[in-house]
């Protein structure tokens, strides 16, 4: 027959097992938005004039520190199940109160500033397009090639109608340009993908901690 201690111990568990889950979720997401490729080459290309550089390690470090706090809150948690400690409790609960007031403030931003993120990344196409197309820079065309193969994207539509010798350049070998290639779209279509992904991370975890 199991204890009083050992039935709130059974219940608590798989509950500070899922927010120890999420915490280890939303620490990926930051690692994997911070250090992947296509992150990581527009952050490095971007003028110190752009945004998205601070944006860039601004959600990391917030990722980081928000999923510390969701995992020492369910560590905090179990212990104080285990030895009926008050303050162990009151600590927990502190912890996730400071979670709840983290995750309100970046699903707010999500938000409202949906495209901030997106213009910065697509500002940074458009600085390093247009230097290639006006001046050939060797450096400037390398970055291009590489966003292209990044984001497996070709060149972009452009009004002066010169772009042509652009992509040849700069796009990947055999690689045929159409509307679907588009980078501005591209990179419209990938960031979308991401943040829809960090909104739905955002709102189970918010639930819970609720």
């Amino acid at each position: 027959v199991c204890t009083q201690q050992e039935l709130l111990l059974c219940q608590s568990l798989p509950k500070n097992l899922l927010f120890q889950l999420l915490g280890l979720s939303i620490a990926t997401l930051s690692t994997v938005t911070h250090y992947g490729l296509h992150f990581t080459l527009i952050s490095d290309i971007s003028l110190e004039s752009n945004s998205y550089r601070v944006i860039h390690h601004a959600a990391f470090y917030f990722g980081i520190c928000l999923s510390m706090t969701l995992i020492l809150a369910a560590l905090l948690s179990s212990a104080a199940t285990v030895q009926e400690s008050q303050c162990l409790t009151a600590m927990g609960f502190f912890c996730f109160a400071l979670a709840f007031c983290g995750l309100i403030p970046a699903a707010c931003w999500r938000y409202t500033h949906s495209t901030e993120v997106e213009d910065s990344m697509m500002d940074v196409y458009d600085l390093v397009y247009e230097e290639v197309r006006r001046n050939a820079s060797s450096f400037r065309r390398h970055e291009l090639t590489a966003i292209h193969e990044a984001f497996l994207c070709c060149g972009k539509r452009s009004p002066f109608g010169d772009t042509a010798n652009v992509e040849r350049k700069t796009c990947p070998s055999g690689q045929v340009r159409d509307a679907g290639q588009d980078c501005l779209r591209e990179i419209q279509d990938f960031l979308k993908k991401h943040m829809d992904f960090v909104s739905m991370l955002l709102g189970i975890t918010i639930g819970f901690t609720v």
